[in-house]
């Protein structure tokens, strides 16, 4: 008999969630709390859906998750030294940081503000 190990999510779902999401689908995903509803934040027809599914006002931003703290300077503008030592402390894992969208994120994510 050979034990066997497993993720709560193998590389083959992985793979297809990615797959809906380069096709600008939703994926539901699991947090530490709650289920999450992502698109690729990137599409903002994507991000619409997401508002439209959950019935959530428009004007309700919503959260951006990205891969680690490396990767901050591509989504925010201006970080801050604290937030990107938090980030590169706690990341990955359940720690929210509310900075300045950079150019990347588009105002449809941000409920325009």
């Amino acid at each position: 008999m050979t034990a066997r190990t497993s993720d709560a999510a193998g590389t083959g779902d992985i793979e297809k969630a990615a797959g809906v999401l380069r096709a600008g689908g939703l994926v539901a995903f699991p947090t530490e709390t709650v289920y999450g509803l992502g698109a690729d934040a990137e599409a903002p027809a994507a991000v619409a859906r997401i508002f439209q599914v959950k019935g959530r006002p428009p004007s309700h931003p919503l959260i951006v998750h990205i891969a680690g703290a490396e990767h901050l300077d591509d989504w925010v503008e201006d970080v801050p030294v604290t937030a990107r030592l938090l980030a590169e402390r706690f990341w990955p894992g359940p720690l929210t940081l509310v900075l300045r969208r950079g150019r990347r994120v588009p105002l449809e994510a941000t409920g325009g503000l």
